[in-house]
């Protein structure tokens, strides 16, 4: 993943709504929730609702599918694995060992 996709996901988790939502969506797992019952769980109103999702639509962390009238909302799971595995990627990497401390 690059450096400035990251920042992107980041940035649009780092809304507490967006959070909450995005939340609420690895919770429901591969069957995701349709976005009035994800509006009745989190008690968000519609307008508000639809921009936050559309947030997380555009830097590709949701994914909705229209199934005849209801629009579902999916948590895009590998975009979420590559997030986190960006992020630990280089744990520790530059980190000194006690012997190197105590040598110097």
């Amino acid at each position: 993943m690059k450096l400035d996709d990251a920042a992107a996901h980041l940035e649009a988790l780092g809304n507490p709504t967006r959070l909450k939502i995005y939340r609420t969506l690895i919770r429901a797992g591969a069957a995701g929730l349709p976005v009035g019952r994800l509006q009745d769980k989190l008690k968000i109103a519609p307008s508000t609702l639809s921009h936050h999702i559309k947030a997380l639509v555009v830097v590709g962390l949701v994914n909705q599918v229209r199934e005849a009238t209801t629009l579902v909302c999916h948590a895009n799971y590998e975009v979420m694995q590559g997030l986190v595995d960006f992020l630990v990627a280089e744990c520790c990497a530059d980190a000194e060992s006690k012997d190197t401390k105590t040598a110097a």
